[in-house]
């Protein structure tokens, strides 16, 4: 009985006048969006930082054309600040601002929420309750890095889910913009407070919208938009005005009050 040979065909050599294999430009574009994007949430480019083009290039091991599309993007979507000539500046945290994008956040993840709700099919509720297994089994030990890579890939699997691409490009800055908040909240907060409300809060959004139950995936969405609200007054209170604009870490004046002790007027 004949056998098949085990052998593998050599691949054919390359030819040696062949120019490389071009990379599609537009894919480095949003890989440099994506890498810049992850360094913004973790606040590795601090908030208030003024850095060149070339440094950012470097940070993000891309060249100059994805890197400046990426730039373009990230300023549309206010994240950075780009002055011709001077470079580029992180856009400072603004809490009060961030308040009402949050309102805005609330109205349109009601609108995604809804719309995942009734138009996903069976392959897309199979891969979120995969998700939310994921976050019961593994949650209580999730680094905050972790978590952001898991809500990522829910937030994506709800846009896809509720069939329309025009909220993406609005969702997406926001849902940036709050990652980081979170970041900050859960690595600066005094208290050092864990991700059990937050994730509790994902697997509450993930079961209703997974059960078709339009009215508890809204009510479960709103309420993690409660919790987001929530932790602006722990912001407020207990994160250095540094942290959120490192611009200002030359400003301590403010730590007199600190040093101040009973009596120790000298006026």
């Amino acid at each position: 009985m004949a056998t098949r040979s085990t052998a593998r065909t050599a691949p054919p050599a390359a030819d040696a006048g062949a120019p490389a294999p071009r990379r599609n430009p537009a894919n480095q574009s949003d890989q440099a969006y994506e890498r810049i994007e992850e360094l913004l949430i973790c606040c590795k480019l601090a908030p208030g930082r003024f850095l060149a083009t070339h440094e950012l290039q470097t940070m993000v091991g891309y060249g100059r054309t994805p890197v400046h599309q990426a730039l373009n993007r990230l300023a549309a979507d206010t994240l950075v600040q780009i002055t011709p000539r001077h470079g580029i500046r992180i856009t400072p945290i603004d809490l009060t601002r961030d308040r009402v994008l949050l309102r805005l956040r609330r109205d349109m993840e009601r609108f995604v929420i809804r719309l995942a709700t009734e138009r996903s099919g069976a392959s897309e509720r199979n891969r979120m309750q995969h998700i939310k297994r994921q976050l019961i089994e593994h949650g209580a030990h999730m680094t905050i890095e972790q978590f952001n890579v898991a809500d990522r890939l829910i937030d994506q699997l709800f846009l896809a889910a509720a069939q329309e691409p025009f909220v993406e490009g609005t969702l997406r800055p926001l849902h940036t913009i709050f990652r980081r908040i979170g970041w900050i909240y859960h690595m600066h907060a005094p208290d050092k407070v864990d991700l059990q409300r937050t994730v509790a809060g994902h697997i509450s959004v993930i079961s209703a919208v997974a059960s078709g139950d339009v009215d508890s995936a809204i009510a479960a969405s709103d309420g993690l938009m409660d919790f987001v609200d929530s932790m602006f007054a722990v912001l407020e209170r207990d994160v250095p005005p540094s942290t959120l604009d490192c611009s200002l870490d030359g400003d301590d004046s403010y730590l007199a009050l600190d040093q101040a002790k009973p009596g120790g007027d000298t006026a």
